[in-house]
């Protein structure tokens, strides 16, 4: 393989990687608890972009459960999210697992 090879690959895998960083900005996942209490909206970068909290989940007096769910929901969309981005990227790299990415 040439050094000229070498260079385009590298050069079209940085476009791939680029525009997977594209995809991934514009994608959203959720992740949700207590049966839909709370729902988390990401994106595939791992911002969180919008919190649902139905009304029958706020009790004034229980504000402790309604945090652990809400923490609960940040959670599975930041997995979601990471599983997302990791899927997206091993695409790009073959499965080679690149630090940072």
């Amino acid at each position: 393989m040439s050094f000229a090879n070498l260079q385009r690959m590298a050069q079209q895998m940085q476009r791939d990687m680029a525009r997977v960083q594209d995809e991934l900005a514009a994608a959203t996942v959720t992740g949700s608890a207590g049966g839909g209490a709370v729902t988390v909206t990401a994106t595939g970068r791992q911002e969180v972009t919008a919190i649902e909290i139905d009304p029958a989940a706020v009790d004034p007096d229980d504000l402790e459960m309604l945090q652990d769910l809400v923490v609960a929901a940040v959670n599975e969309a930041l997995r979601a999210a990471r599983e997302l981005a990791e899927a997206k990227m091993a695409a790009v790299t073959g499965g080679l697992r690149l630090p940072g990415m």
